[in-house]
């Protein structure tokens, strides 16, 4: 039972990311690398986070200080990592071949968000795997039996939120249209304020999950229009016929 829990938990938690890597990113270079600097940068903010909550002694009781402050630097190097990329664009043709094309403004803001997606997955839930890697079975000394399942389906919500938020603030950041931005920032707030509920007893792990996934759904469609998409894409896809995107 701890087998099939811990392997059934970890394709929830790391599935869609696994995708997307092998489908999108792997075959490419350069990608590669965007996608592993974004993980850095993530790391990066980490640390800070990690830092400012050693500092700040008298308020390392208080999570939502913890999970606010982690926010506000996991953006702050989200645009350290626009800027950065976007002062190298010249020097990417580099790692290209020569009838190959630099990478896009709009895949860069996808693979970045993946990258961030990689190393917040992976330093969430790792550990919890772990601890459930048996022997054992979940729940059986009174703990609550739908933690790990819980912590892996918001595991995947903030892979595939990341990923729609680096297509996002990219987007609004090249187009100069900051209400975006401004809008990644809030719903990245509201989504980690909301996992603050599931600290009660008994955890509010619904109250927490099913607005986090709707939020998911909205930025996901937002990245979609964003990244060139359209209902007509849509129609063709479900239709068979052929479609195609306007990237800029």
């Amino acid at each position: 039972m701890t087998t099939m829990s811990l392997f059934g938990a970890t394709f929830i938690a790391f599935g869609p990311l696994i995708a997307m890597f092998i489908f999108t990113i792997v075959k490419d270079p350069l990608k590669v690398i965007i996608m592993i600097a974004g993980s850095f940068f993530w790391l990066l903010s980490l640390l800070l986070s990690s830092l400012l909550w050693v500092i700040v002694s008298p308020l390392q009781d208080e999570l939502a200080f913890a999970v606010i402050f982690s926010v506000i630097f996991q953006e702050l190097f989200r645009l350290a990592y626009y800027k950065l990329l976007r002062k190298a664009d010249d020097g990417m043709q580099q790692f290209t071949d020569v009838d190959q094309d630099v990478i896009s403004k709009n895949q860069t803001g996808y693979v970045a968000g993946v990258g961030f997606a990689l190393m917040s997955s992976t330093m969430s839930t790792v550990n919890i795997l772990a601890d459930h890697s048996g022997p054992g079975t979940v729940g059986i000394n009174g703990d609550d039996e739908l933690f790990l399942l819980t912590s892996a389906f918001f595991t995947c919500c903030f892979t595939l939120l990341h990923t729609f938020w680096g297509v996002i603030f990219f987007y609004g950041m090249d187009k100069k249209k900051y209400l975006m931005v401004l809008g990644v920032v809030v719903s990245h707030l509201a989504v980690s304020c909301l996992t603050l509920l599931n600290q009660y007893d008994p955890p509010m792990y619904m109250a927490s999950l099913i607005p986090s996934y709707v939020i998911m759904v909205l930025m996901g469609t937002w990245a979609y229009y964003v990244a060139g998409g359209s209902f007509q894409n849509v129609l063709a896809f479900f239709t068979c016929k052929h479609g195609g995107y306007d990237f800029d």
